[in-house]
């Protein structure tokens, strides 16, 4: 294991793969696992998680800067990758929290081994099919101009509008590797697993679906269809907010989380 000095980037070596991983706060372990759109989105939600756990919040091979293997191609890959990752920092007793594909890579992990865990939270989750073949359960975000998919993820759109030609050269490189990734990751099977499904009974810890309110690429009604096939999973929605709510809301996000993270 590597780790530098929070100041510095803090990475860590799994398995020969350096990723970055942001540490914050103190007191019992908490997981996050980032959305498509990156890991900067959802800093302020770490921070706000951090001011009541201990925050582990690592950054998925092939985002940021974070290293990309040739052979990791699919979410089953890095579910995995985590659990190697989760075995090097003997973490236990955690609450899993996962946004959108982080909440997909989460629900892969605790479909096969939720020995670590003590709770999950997921939040806007892709991940299954809830149709049939012939319905589209999720928007095809990778048809989309960058404002269109700005107007159904965001129920601020202006939350999610970056001036590219404004930003660092860093965060457009990581824009654009979010993008490469997640195309990876999801484009085939789109943005499922066809055998999580029929797994997800496996899931034997308190689990929360979080659920942004406005969100138009996925539909409440795939929320709580996909909630129900998790045995004792608790439904809640959260207002003003679209398919990202540790961004738009992260204060309510972490709330959310705390509370239930802290509860019995």
């Amino acid at each position: 294991m590597s780790v530098t000095a929070e100041s510095a980037a803090p990475t860590l070596v799994v398995n020969g793969i350096r990723i970055d991983l942001v540490e914050r706060g103190a007191g019992r372990p908490l997981l996050f696992l980032h959305a498509e759109n990156g890991i900067e989105p959802a800093l302020d939600a770490i921070d706000a998680l951090a001011e009541g756990v201990r925050v582990f919040a690592p950054t998925h091979p092939g985002y940021g800067r974070s290293e990309l293997p040739k052979g990791m191609r699919t979410i089953d890959d890095l579910s995995y990758f985590y659990l190697d990752m989760l075995d090097q920092l003997d973490l236990r007793d955690l609450t899993m929290v996962g946004v959108s594909l982080g909440a997909w890579i989460a629900a892969e992990i605790a479909v096969k081994s939720s020995a670590r865990f003590s709770k999950l939270v997921m939040a806007n989750s892709v991940g299954i099919k809830v149709g049939d073949r012939e319905t589209r359960d999720i928007v095809d975000v990778f048809a989309l101009t960058e404002k269109e998919f700005i107007d159904i993820a965001y129920y601020d759109p202006a939350r999610g509008t970056r001036d590219y030609k404004a930003l660092p050269d860093a965060e457009v490189l990581a824009a654009a590797r979010a993008r490469e990734a997640t195309a990876r990751f999801a484009w085939n099977p789109y943005f499922h697993n066809p055998r999580l499904k029929s797994r997800l009974h496996r899931i034997r810890i308190p689990t929360l679906f979080l659920w942004g309110a406005h969100d138009r690429m996925l539909s409440e009604a795939y929320g709580r269809a996909y909630c129900e096939m998790i045995p004792g999973a608790r439904f809640e929605l959260i207002e003003r907010t679209g398919h990202f709510p540790d961004h738009e809301q992260p204060k309510v996000f972490a709330e959310k989380v705390l509370a239930f993270a802290g509860g019995k």
